[in-house]
């Protein structure tokens, strides 16, 4: 939404209007329109199902903005605060859109002195008729007036204000410790389960269900797809949807979970055989039930005769688990399908009745959807996070080497994106010897930075074990890293010119490969150890002294991959007997606290005086443990640091 303006500023996506012409008069009956210094935010939104959830977006950004500038009234934010808003304004816009059928506006303010939060939305067609409350609900629900029950249990007032072509609805939340605290429920920590408690009928009372499908269910899908969305593990999704359901729309449920591998849970295409699903989630009205009811429910898990049907269908009811109570009643089998892949079953059960009410029906239906992409969405988080950790476990050495009279630390931290990290190390044998070590930072991340490290690091151990020296090993890497790019950008042109010249989508043609490198060798002797050493665009490293002396072990070059025939030197020193030479990667010198660097005015130097007289393994915990203490934010960036101390 970009910055948050604060006092009287507006903000506007897609309109002109200023918020204040969105504001309900100044009346007894409307104390919210007390105009008072505040922060504001005001958004148009469209005509569509997006719009509740593009008009939470824009109150979460404004909130979290105004309390970071510290606006006045924030101090009275809270996550309750938060939550009610969020809720309220989804089920504003959510009438608002179904009733107009067009673009409506959006606005927000927080007062100053009260903390409490207004918030107004604007409908161009005021004189557009609703829908006919009176006339018999059907599968699908009058979906005029739906929440406001909601906003009027959440909101100290709310109303409607009419103007010339106009209509505003309005409401106004109290800050914690208002009046109309002591009349909401106690906030239960999760948003959605709140809403749902607020919603729901009471079990059993079937004559409740339509009324409160009716002004309800289109707020509890929404926060539902919500929560569900944000969960990348399977059985949390599986929890989730046990609490959503029980006991708003049933007494108790189950999930099932279909093994990854097959996607068909193990049955047959008949539906019977194979070893079956794996009961992933059981819950009951009755805490004590639902021990009863797994063990019940695990001997007859669901054998759908068409799994591709996504339900609902009957399922057997488990009565001997259900106590004296639950003799009887109804229990309905939803398969849980995304991408046209099954992943499970969901089954619902109500006790004391012969059949669910249709609109609960559809509504589980459409709650079961919801969970099926919740669960595809994790499973395929989980897939690309084992290869993203298989990928990093092949780039990396299996175990660093040891090397007579010297100590070695490492750390080594990649900052989880999706990917591969692109920075890598390795210390290894040469031969004759010999020792050789390497810290790389590849620029990017995820397979582009796994193709160049799966490049770079066989070749730098194959170079070095063929006796070439240092400068030449970075000779020919930066000219391998050449080649390969030349090679990338002539299958490319081959590939664009087979299309007929069709224009690449951006991303699609061949990567710039850069890499820094810090490589070196170490050579053991009587009485230290000598170590010849490079830096190729890469930060550089630094030599503490046995008397607590810091200075560079090396100068700067050009990065791999850039420049042809570049030509590389190197430098020799000798490390002695507590010398210690530390190497790292931009995610230690560019650490980040707001516009300061960790590197910034010699700032790891200076950190690494501090560490006269550790041994290697202390003076690498150190420098991570400052370079963390450092920022407020965890690091977003991959971090390795290397310490290779003489004996």
């Amino acid at each position: 939404m970009g910055a948050i303006p604060t006092q009287r500023e507006t903000v506007s996506l897609a309109s002109d209007a200023p918020a204040h012409e969105c504001a309900p008069p100044r009346t007894e009956a409307n104390p919210a329109a007390d105009v008072l210094p505040c922060a504001e935010a005001h958004a148009a939104l469209p005509g569509s199902s997006l719009a509740p959830g593009t008009a939470r977006a824009v109150l979460r950004d404004a909130l979290a903005e105004w309390a970071e500038r510290a606006l006045p009234g924030t101090e009275h934010l809270t996550d309750r605060l938060t939550g009610d808003a969020v809720v309220v304004v989804s089920e504003l816009v959510t009438n608002a859109v179904v009733h107009a059928g067009t673009e409506v506006e959006l606005a927000c303010r927080l007062e100053p002195m009260t903390g409490a939060l207004v918030v107004e939305v604007l409908d161009h067609h005021p004189s557009r008729a609703p829908r006919d409350a009176s006339a018999e609900a059907s599968y699908e629900a009058s979906e005029y007036g739906r929440g406001l029950r909601l906003v009027a249990a959440l909101s100290e007032s709310w109303g409607v204000t009419y103007r010339t072509g106009a209509k505003t609805v309005w409401a106004r939340l109290p800050a914690q410790g208002e009046s109309a605290a002591d009349a909401r429920e106690a906030y239960v920590g999760e948003r959605a389960l709140r809403v749902a408690e607020i919603l729901a009928p009471e079990p059993q009372r079937v004559e409740q269900d339509r009324e409160w499908l009716n002004r309800g269910a289109l707020s509890f899908l929404a926060e539902a797809s919500d929560l569900l969305a944000g969960q990348l593990d399977e059985n949390l999704v599986a929890a989730l949807a046990g609490q959503l359901i029980v006991p708003r729309l049933a007494d108790w449920c189950a999930v099932w979970l279909e093994d990854e591998l097959t996607g068909r849970g193990g049955w047959a295409a008949d539906g019977t055989g194979g070893t079956g699903p794996r009961l992933a989630r059981v819950w009951h009205s009755s805490e004590n039930r639902i021990e009863d009811l797994r063990q019940a429910l695990e001997k007859e898990p669901p054998r759908p005769t068409d799994p591709a049907r996504p339900g609902p269908a009957a399922f057997p009811w488990p009565g001997d688990a259900l106590g004296p109570r639950g003799t009887h009643g109804a229990a309905l089998a939803y398969r849980l399908t995304a991408g046209g892949r099954p992943l499970g079953t969901l089954v619902i059960g109500r006790s004391g009745v012969l059949c669910f009410p249709d609109e609960i029906t559809g509504l589980v239906e459409d709650l079961s959807r919801r969970v099926a992409l919740a669960i595809g969405a994790a499973r395929q988080y989980a897939r690309q996070a084992t290869i993203s950790a298989v990928l990093q476990r092949g780039l990396l050495p299996g175990a660093v080497a040891e090397i007579p009279g010297m100590r070695s630390a490492l750390v080594y931290e990649p900052c989880d994106k999706g990917g591969p990290s692109g920075d890598f190390y390795d210390l290894f044998p040469a031969g004759d010897g010999r020792w050789c070590f390497a810290v790389g930072d590849v620029q990017g991340k995820g397979p582009e930075a796994a193709v160049v490290i799966g490049l770079a690091r066989p070749w730098l151990r194959l170079l070095a074990r063929e006796g070439y020296r240092v400068a030449d090993v970075l000779d020919r890497l930066n000219q391998l890293l050449l080649d390969d790019a030349t090679e990338a950008a002539d299958a490319a042109a081959r590939s664009l010119a087979s299309a007929g010249g069709r224009p690449m989508a951006p991303g699609d043609g061949p990567q710039t490969r850069f890499l820094s490198l810090l490589y070196g060798e170490l050579a053991p002797f009587d009485g230290g150890v000598r170590c010849t050493l490079a830096s190729a665009g890469h930060p550089l490293p630094l030599l503490l002294g046995s008397g607590g002396e810091v200075r560079t072990a090396a100068h700067p070059q050009t990065l791999l991959g850039v420049v042809e025939d570049a030509t590389y030197t190197s430098e020799t020193f000798e490390l002695r007997s507590g010398d210690s030479l530390l190497c790292v990667t931009d995610g230690v010198t560019e650490r980040r606290s707001g516009s300061r660097q960790f590197d910034d005015e010699d700032g790891l130097a200076d950190a690494l005086a501090g560490c006269a007289g550790l041994d290697a393994e202390l003076i690498a915990e150190r420098i991570k443990r400052l370079v963390h203490e450092f920022g407020v934010r965890p690091p977003e960036d991959d971090l390795a640091l290397l310490v290779l101390q003489a004996e």
